[in-house]
């Protein structure tokens, strides 16, 4: 059972990183679900899919080609109805347009809780933190406030 749920959630984890990387937008409910709660730091807070698809959306429909990378995964599973997953993070923000040739990388870590919905393993809270940041921000408009 806890070796079912280990390997749900990494394969969601996978799936998410390949959602954000094909920006399928309209995907995202396969992965979050609708009242999922989320924390990115430096105000980038909300409720909502809506709210997440429009954070994400902000940022990366800026940018041209991204590649996140999910890994050291570690899950939680003292309470198997609600799991909480840590996963490190490191995300490659290629440029275009005025930014075309330069890029914008982050690394942190994800610390997610889970839901069992209809069969498949959704966030329902995501916290994000980013310590490391290299490269130009303005790739994804990185330090920019929230409209």
């Amino acid at each position: 059972m806890s070796g079912d749920i280990r390997a749900a959630i990494t394969d969601q984890l996978g799936n998410f990183a390949r959602l954000l990387d094909r920006k399928s937008w309209g995907a995202l409910d396969r992965v979050f679900s609708a009242e999922v709660a989320f924390d990115y730091g430096e105000g980038r807070k909300g409720a909502g899919l809506p709210a997440l698809r429009d954070l994400f959306r902000r940022h990366l429909d800026l940018c041209g080609p991204s590649q996140h990378l999910l890994g050291s995964i570690v899950i939680d599973l003292t309470d198997p109805s609600a799991p909480i997953s840590f996963s490190y993070v490191q995300a490659r923000h290629c440029g275009k347009g005025e930014t075309a040739g330069e890029w914008f990388d982050t690394s942190g870590e994800y610390s997610d809780t889970w839901r069992r919905a209809q069969g498949e393993w959704k966030i329902v809270q995501r916290v994000a933190d980013f310590p490391l940041i290299a490269g130009n921000p303005e790739v994804i408009a990185f330090d920019q406030a929230e409209p």
